[in-house]
């Protein structure tokens, strides 16, 4: 994760390179952050933040004389708040880049802001394909969903695993994340027993997770967001799947 949001915060400053006509007449290129730093989520924004500000503090703060300001919101992870921050800081802060977005729902409940404003918006970690199609504004910096599923697909076959159950949070990376999968997955030769999701807010895995132990897969993929795993894993080891032989192939994202 710091390594992607290194690249992310080298990816804001050239932006600001290429926006010469665009930089405010202040001396100042404002880039407004929208991160989750507080709640269930608040890991991928603190990671972001002190990437972007380490980043500035190894590299400077001045770009071609200009003088960048980081103006870092708290979006708390939820989609409303992030779009009303987004329209703040585009018409009240006048920023000249919206970046940030640890989550996927963040970014899309933002994408409009970016394309009635025409500010360029950097996403830096939700992973969900689809993104950059939301706004021709939007740039990614971080990686996709894919890129990361297919390979988890290929170690599962070359490791033996014919039978599996996904279970993913219910959302869209998660459905990203089930599709990609299941698909590189069957198309190898591969089985998927069953396909279960779980709710995004307050998700008690304990009766998918015994679902899993019943259907007697060879292993169990997952997706969670970042900061979830955790608890996934004990009640996973409180199940006694791992003793029942169940292997897991675990990845957080956004």
């Amino acid at each position: 994760m710091q390594k992607r949001s290194f690249i992310g915060a080298a990816a804001l400053t050239t932006l600001a390179l290429s926006l010469g006509t665009a930089w405010a007449q202040d001396n100042t290129f404002k880039i407004g952050l929208l991160l989750p730093l507080t709640g269930p989520f608040a890991s991928t924004g603190k990671q972001l933040e002190n990437a972007a500000r380490l980043y500035i503090a190894q590299n400077g703060d001045t770009v071609a004389g200009k003088k960048v300001q980081l103006i870092i919101k708290d979006d708390t992870g939820v989609p409303d708040v992030s779009k009303r921050l987004a329209q703040e800081l585009v018409v009240n802060d006048k920023v000249q880049v919206l970046a940030g977005f640890g989550l996927t729902p963040l970014a899309m409940a933002s994408a409009p802001i970016a394309t009635q404003s025409k500010t360029p918006m950097v996403v830096m970690a939700a992973a969900t394909s689809s993104i950059t199609e939301a706004s021709p504004y939007i740039v990614r910096t971080s990686f996709t969903v894919p890129q990361v599923v297919t390979i988890l697909a290929d170690w599962a076959i070359k490791n033996d695993v014919r039978k599996v159950v996904t279970l993913v949070t219910d959302y869209a990376p998660g459905v990203d994340s089930e599709t990609w999968f299941n698909q590189r997955f069957v198309a190898q030769g591969g089985v998927v027993v069953e396909a279960l999701r779980v709710p995004l807010r307050s998700p008690d895995f304990a009766p998918f997770l015994q679902k899993v132990r019943d259907a007697k897969p060879d292993a169990l993929f997952t997706f969670v967001p970042a900061g979830v795993g955790t608890a996934l894993m004990k009640q996973f080891s409180e199940r006694g799947l791992d003793k029942a032989g169940i292997r897991v192939s675990l990845w957080q994202g956004q």
